[in-house]
């Protein structure tokens, strides 16, 4: 099962395979931003992906569409849209 760590001091998650990223870490008690509940709409849930963004589900068109027209980095997911296929290193700015 794959495991997300984080940048910054705290205890790895295990996870699912196929876990949903932003589910996974709203689960663990870890605050994710958002005002569209997951649908896809606002991009505030956006992580840091420090390592392993290899072990992460391509993105998809919403994903793209958001990444295009907020201008996010590349090594920035929108959480609500990806899913954990392997180990990974996290980060966000209000954690």
């Amino acid at each position: 099962m794959p495991l997300i760590s984080f940048k910054k001091n705290r205890a790895a998650l295990t996870v699912p395979t196929g876990a949903n990223l932003m589910k996974s870490l709203l689960d663990a008690g870890l605050p994710v931003a958002s005002s569209c509940d997951g649908d896809g709409v606002c991009a505030k849930c956006k992580i840091v992906i420090v390592a392993g963004k290899e072990n992460l589900t391509p993105e998809n068109e919403i994903e793209a569409f958001l990444r295009e027209t907020k201008d996010l980095p590349s090594d920035v997911r929108i959480s609500c849209q990806t899913q954990v296929l392997g180990d990974i290193t996290v980060d966000a700015t209000y954690w």
